[in-house]
């Protein structure tokens, strides 16, 4: 973001994502006045958190580490390094796959092979598809990249028996799992159940300072742990960004289920815009929601729309987004809505009055 646009976004007043633009005084606020203290990582807020998060998982133990990048090529590695395959198989759009500048195979020899087609949820066919040994299966719950999809919940099921019946681990890919319980109508704990380990993040959803946890047995735990120092992971004091995440965790987590009616109340909103030639000028995907997030798929040029969000943004004060996502379509552009607390401020008309000016 250049400073013209943080400038733009600083003098609006109404926010469309997530909990909106929070400052950093108020992200500091988090932090309770009393906190105590860890020492690289042991003792005080980290051991309080990661205790707590272990019994919101029902997972014997938990760690904390600063980054999701650290926490699930370490995770990986564990699970690859007590089997005879580097595999992990995962979903084409996987985080690992596209944002981590390859670090699971330069760090840790793991080796990743993308299951199933980009524009869809993997599927058990796909899995019985591949021959070789695998080290692991990771899931992402829910699918970021197919705006917040879910698989059917026997369907899931199904996936991590395949994965366990080759002797692979199952690891869960949980940076929005607190979305997906309230999309699944489960508390975190019955879908960390099905997987070996569990990855955690807490300023997604949830708006605490960056940092997350890894939950599984003692062994597996035990094991990241170690590979955490190995990464330069296991600072002098971890103890801001754990207590940030101990103090917003049980409300944040409450408000799931409304965000989730909220998704679904601007879905159906958006779908009583008018339309163009008998197409939409506004699609949802998944509609409707199925976590509380969603993608929008706008029928208007990059340009046009470009125009018209910073139109919004200095006339009226209002921020929708940096930029939009081209598609394959150059009349198309896509972006993402998490539904959080700034969003759950506005009507849903008000949210469907907002995105329509976007492509008048």
């Amino acid at each position: 973001m250049d400073e013209q646009t943080r400038a733009r976004r600083a003098a609006c007043t109404t926010f469309l994502g997530g909990d909106g633009w929070v400052r950093p005084a108020e992200l500091l606020a988090s932090i309770p006045p009393d906190v105590y203290p860890d020492s690289y990582g042991e003792g005080g807020a980290v051991t309080d958190l990661e205790r707590y998060v272990a019994e919101l998982l029902g997972k014997p133990a938990a760690v904390f580490l600063p980054s999701g990048t650290m926490a699930q090529g370490a995770t990986l590695r564990v699970h690859a390094d007590r089997r005879a395959s580097r595999t992990v198989l995962w979903h084409p759009a996987c985080h690992l796959e596209q944002h981590e500048e390859q670090a699971h195979t330069r760090l840790h020899g793991l080796i990743g092979r993308p299951v199933g087609a980009r524009h869809r949820l993997i599927e058990l066919a796909d899995l019985a598809a591949v021959a070789e040994p695998i080290a692991a299966l990771l899931l992402e719950l829910p699918q970021r990249d197919l705006g917040g999809q879910l698989p059917d919940w026997d369907e899931l099921a199904r996936q991590l028996d395949w994965a366990r019946d080759r002797g692979a681990a199952v690891h869960l890919d949980g940076a929005r799992l607190w979305e997906a319980s309230a999309g699944y109508q489960r508390q975190p704990a019955e879908v960390a159940a099905l997987f070996d380990t569990v990855y955690v993040s807490f300023y997604k959803g949830i708006g605490a300072l960056p940092g997350c946890c890894v939950a599984g047995s003692e062994a597996d735990v035990a094991e990241v742990r170690e590979w955490r120092r190995r990464l330069g992971g296991t600072l002098y004091g971890l103890w801001p960004a754990a207590a940030s995440a101990l103090s917003l965790l049980p409300e944040r987590l409450a408000e799931m289920p409304a965000r989730l009616a909220h998704a679904r109340a601007i879905a159906a909103a958006v779908a009583e815009l008018p339309g163009v030639s008998g197409l939409p000028r506004i699609s949802v995907i998944p509609d409707p929601p199925q976590t509380p997030m969603l993608h929008l798929l706008f029928r208007c040029p990059a340009e046009k729309f470009a125009e018209n969000v910073r139109r919004l943004a200095e006339q009226d004060g209002v921020w929708t987004w940096e930029e939009a996502q081209p598609t394959d379509d150059p009349a198309v552009v896509r972006c993402e809505l998490s539904v959080g607390r700034a969003t759950c401020q506005l009507p849903p008309g008000r949210v469907a009055e907002i995105l329509n000016s976007l492509v008048e």
